[in-house]
């Protein structure tokens, strides 16, 4: 098997496998247990010098050797490159996609995750300020992805790499406590998305051991 992806079920990870069986791969799973801090073991730290998942491993890569990638966006940049899909060579509709996906990874993402964080506090004092901050944010960035939907059926125009990696993180909103009813757009794209067999296929990828 050519492509290995070391994972968990997390938003980062969800990103892959769907782009991955959107994209028609074969590719194997390594389930990395960050529960267990599993992620920290040295063989891993070789493949992911952050410790974080996902990470994967390809070996049929540039010139037939074997190539590591590292941060979910790059692998998916990496993933579309190397299948000719979701990302276009040039122009305006790659610099769409590209925005859309550093808009994820900068933003969408940090801001929900952190929600997920003060959410599980016990102590509503410790929970306080930091859900505040980071529930406002969240929600302006689904306000910012909402607007954008109302014009575009996708992110950048197209289906691209960038539905995936946005999709992983809506895909948990009710862990991050939103109402998408309040986000029709989002809502709208949520749902066709959710109804696409390959992304299907990509949820239903384990990414844990029994």
């Amino acid at each position: 098997m050519a492509l290995t992806l070391f994972a968990f079920d997390t938003p980062n990870a969800r990103k892959i496998t769907v782009a991955l069986e959107e994209m028609g791969l074969s590719y194997a799973v390594q389930v990395v247990d960050i529960t267990r801090d599993e992620q920290f073991a040295p063989d891993f730290l070789k493949i992911s010098p952050n410790n974080k998942i996902p990470a994967l491993v390809d070996t049929d890569g540039p010139d037939g050797q074997t190539q590591t990638v590292f941060e979910s966006g790059a692998i998916l940049i990496y993933l579309a490159e190397k299948t000719r899909q979701f990302l276009p060579a040039q122009g305006a509709a790659r610099v769409a996609v590209l925005e859309w996906l550093m808009f994820q990874m900068g933003g969408f993402g940090p801001a929900p995750g952190q929600v997920h964080h003060f959410v599980a506090l016990k102590d509503e004092a410790d929970q306080r300020y930091g859900l505040q901050r980071f529930m406002a944010e969240t929600l302006r960035l689904y306000g910012v992805m909402d607007r954008r939907l109302a014009e575009q059926p996708f992110f950048a125009g197209d289906l691209s790499i960038a539905d995936f990696a946005i999709l992983g993180w809506v895909w948990r909103h009710p862990r991050h406590q939103v109402d998408l009813a309040k986000f029709p757009h989002v809502q709208r794209w949520y749902q066709s998305m959710m109804a696409r067999s390959a992304v299907q296929r990509g949820f239903a990828v384990a990414l844990r051991r029994d």
